[in-house]
């Protein structure tokens, strides 16, 4: 038996049983990285510099942009550390850190996804009312309190998380620190305080997801009531990239945690886990960008004006 005091690191589960395989994550991961960290690095900047882009859902962009590149901070650098090292191990500090900042931008991410479907919810259903509705002041506030809920969602995440006893050893089976695989290492006779912990959890999930179904169903019904064609599908696509983030955001964290336990194999729970934290912040800056032309032109500005310069 062993308990939290006594528990100096943690082990990691590792990406490849055999040095090649080991070699080969870090190569992908790095390639998943650096296209991550361009690709959310040029969205900041054409959206910082050009001042046609600052509009609420440019702004909100620029705000899920920061979240996915913290995502990729937060995790690929340490597991390509164990990868390129062959060794599996986090410090106890260290597990604790990286699972708060995980915790801090997920959540900010999902939240901002919500305060999205709010943006797009106005500029469908009360077009009219955009500037009035979403001002800079208001933009900004929808952001602070996302960020701060956030921030205080993983706080209380990250204390509740390591202030439960441990009795099940230090091996993790996750590349990262995750909540549910250090709630596995705990004693039994905490099971109140992990449901509380699950209960808080799937509470602002559900409202959160409440609000966004809520939100396009009534897109979707102001969309069918466009008279003309043309407008029905320009209203539809503008739409279309936040839908297909969200999308792939919900259902690779699904899949990742609400997987049937009899399907459950190391290598089925390594690739859902990376398909969730690890894909969508590379991804998400090129949804928004093969459809949106204002951003399209602004990146394309962005670029020629930085090679003009060197």
């Amino acid at each position: 038996m062993s308990n939290s005091s006594s528990i100096s690191h943690f082990l990691l589960l590792p990406l490849a049983d055999t040095r090649q395989l080991q070699l080969l994550h870090f190569c992908l991961f790095l390639g998943i990285s650096l296209v991550a960290l361009l690709a959310n690095g040029l969205i900041i900047s054409a959206v910082a510099c050009g001042h046609h882009l600052h509009t609420p859902m440019f702004f909100f962009l620029l705000n899920l942009a920061l979240t996915d590149l913290g995502c990729i901070c937060t995790i690929v650098p340490k597991a390509m550390h164990n990868s390129l090292w062959d060794t599996r191990n986090i410090s106890y500090a260290g597990c604790a850190t990286q699972l708060f900042f995980f915790v801090f931008f997920i959540s900010a991410e999902y939240f901002l996804l919500t305060v999205m479907c709010y943006d797009r919810y106005v500029s469908i259903c009360k077009p009219l009312h955009y500037e009035t509705l979403l001002g800079s002041r208001t933009c900004a506030h929808m952001a602070a309190a996302a960020w701060a809920s956030a921030f205080l969602n993983a706080l209380l995440h990250t204390a509740n998380t390591f202030s439960l006893p441990l009795c099940h050893g230090n091996a993790l089976g996750q590349f990262f620190c995750e909540v549910p695989q250090i709630l596995q290492l705990t004693c039994s006779n905490s099971y109140l305080r992990k449901l509380g912990l699950l209960a808080v959890s799937a509470c602002l999930l559900f409202i959160c997801f409440v609000f966004m179904l809520f939100s396009y169903v009534q897109i979707f019904r102001a969309v069918l009531r466009i008279p003309s064609e043309q407008g029905r599908h320009k209203a539809f696509f503008t739409c279309l990239p936040h839908l297909a983030v969200l999308s792939l955001f919900v259902s690779t964290g699904i899949s990742a945690n609400l997987k049937p336990f009899f399907i459950s194999s190391p290598s089925l729970d390594l690739s859902l886990s990376v398909l969730y934290s690890v894909v969508p912040p590379a991804l998400n800056p090129l949804i928004y960008s093969l459809r949106n032309q204002e951003l399209k032109a602004a990146l394309w500005t962005l670029m020629t004006g930085c090679f003009q310069v060197h």
